[in-house]
């Protein structure tokens, strides 16, 4: 396939892919060439012999929502029978579970509940922070950051600084969804802006912690708003560079000083610093945290429609409703048709974003939506890092995910694909190499699943599988009992 571009100066990061060069691989590319291209950066990102995953556990402290995004299964209403908010024990009781399995992280989030006070969420910090000293806390979504700015009638960054004084370490990425404003008003009733999402992750990088950042595809959204949304991400990424003198020194924007960077990406998203600026926005490097943050890792995951309001929308058809792409229709328009996203369109998205997200080290498989096969193919799709083992997950499996994995099974579908599976922490540093027959995929099961047989008599079990029985139960077609006499 003739590309308009240089594709070479892309994989080998001499140059930058645009937004319309973006756009012109998702629609003319082959999968093949994609996946290819992908996998020749995240090499030169990351020629380690390894890959890696965490193990930690989803705490969904509260059901409680004010929002009411069309695409969620778990929200509910304070009045609803099974609202919840989990006390500090039970929370607590979760942790126990996780570190007795070796596990090193949480990743709580949860409903944006308008009861609990800033008290409410300071002394559960305390509580994890002072009960579980090892366990990395990764928790508190920008949405809720938001919606805490209104119930506290605190700026974020006053919201931040408290969170972390109290034990908060990283910020995850969830509500990312689609920044479009289109797309955004139409499937997140009552949830944060795309330019509040990313004020968020602004303030959390000057405040010197680390994010992480997300994407859903597959309901609503055009590709090019896909591409504008990974086009911001990328930016705040060269925001947050270009803060650190560090940084600045490996910058990839071609050599220009970080000043004038601070000034294009402030110029380009007016929205993301119209609010929680420092007093001196000029001299904004030298008054922030003298450590800075970052987004370390990029996550995307097609949208999930079992038990949702937008789950009931029409599906695609083109020779209903024509292209979907800037479609004038007005169904497409107004969200009452979805076009859902699946495993070609997961790894055709995956790979664009490694080749377009140059800045941002780590992209996630997400088997917990694709299945464990998709993850492992992600692997040659652009991905790194094959998450978390997470033993446990309310939201995604509300809306009928019902995917789980075990750190042998995340272990075996590492060294299949062939790596040597490595645990890593939040900061993507390896904790164990699993290079030893003490491996988790190595070590013999002691609970190994087994095929539940009929026993035919006293010396013949059910045939094997794929054979029948027959009715004279031939011998040929019969198990012989081990250790009984024929």
């Amino acid at each position: 396939m003739k590309l308009s571009f240089n594709i070479d100066d892309i994989i080998t990061g001499k140059s930058r892919l645009t937004d319309e060069q973006a756009l012109e691989l998702h629609h003319n590319a082959s999968l093949h060439d994609l996946g290819s291209w992908a996998s020749a950066v995240t090499q030169r990102m990351h020629p380690e012999d390894y890959r890696t995953y965490v193990i930690d556990r989803n705490i969904n402290y509260t059901n409680v929502c004010t929002a009411k995004c069309t695409f969620c299964a778990f929200r509910r209403d304070h009045e609803d029978a099974d609202a919840y908010t989990l006390e500090y024990d039970k929370i607590g009781e979760k942790i126990r579970e996780l570190v007795a399995i070796n596990g090193t992280q949480i990743l709580m989030q949860g409903g944006m509940n308008d009861r609990l006070p800033i008290e409410w969420y300071e002394g559960l910090l305390r509580y994890i922070r002072t009960n579980f000293p090892t366990v990395h806390i990764h928790a508190f979504s920008p949405p809720e950051f938001v919606e805490f700015e209104r119930f506290f009638n605190l700026d974020v960054r006053e919201i931040i600084r408290r969170f972390r004084a109290a034990g908060l370490q990283t910020i995850p990425g969830g509500g990312g969804e689609i920044f479009s404003p289109r797309v955004r008003k139409r499937i997140g009733l009552g949830k944060c802006t795309g330019d509040d999402w990313l004020r968020v992750m602004r303030v959390a990088h000057e405040e010197g912690m680390n994010t992480s950042c997300t994407m859903l595809i597959g309901h609503i959204e055009f590709v090019r708003e896909r591409i504008e949304h990974m086009s911001a991400l990328r930016d705040m990424q060269d925001y947050a560079h270009a803060l650190s003198d560090e940084a600045t020194k490996r910058r990839s924007d071609g050599g220009k000083d970080s000043d004038v960077v601070i000034r294009r990406v402030m110029a380009r998203w007016p929205g993301v610093f119209a609010k929680s600026l420092p007093p001196h926005p000029s001299s904004l490097r030298r008054s922030v945290a003298s450590s800075l943050g970052c987004y370390t890792a990029f996550i995307h995951w097609p949208f999930q429609r079992e038990n949702t309001p937008l789950g009931r929308a029409k599906e695609w058809d083109p020779n209903v409703y024509g292209p979907f792409d800037e479609s004038t229709n007005d169904d497409i328009l107004r969200g009452r048709v979805v076009r859902m996203a699946g495993a070609d369109e997961y790894l055709r998205t995956l790979a664009i974003s490694r080749l377009f997200l140059d800045n941002i080290p780590n992209l996630q498989s997400s088997w917990v939506t694709m299945g464990p096969k998709i993850g492992q193919l992600a692997l040659f799709f652009g991905a790194n890092d094959m998450g978390s083992v997470m033993m446990e997950e309310n939201v995604v499996s509300a809306a009928g995910t019902t995917y789980r994995l075990e750190a042998r099974e995340i272990c075996r579908l590492i060294r299949d694909a062939g790596w040597i599976p490595a645990q890593r922490d939040q900061y993507y540093n390896v904790l164990k190499r699993h290079d030893g027959m003490d491996s988790p995929d190595l070590v013999p099961n002691p609970n190994a699943r087994t095929r539940n047989v009929k026993k035919i008599d006293k010396q013949f079990i059910g045939s094997a599988p794929g054979l029948d029985d027959g009715a004279d139960r031939s011998v040929k077609v019969q198990l012989p009992l081990l250790g009984e006499a024929r």
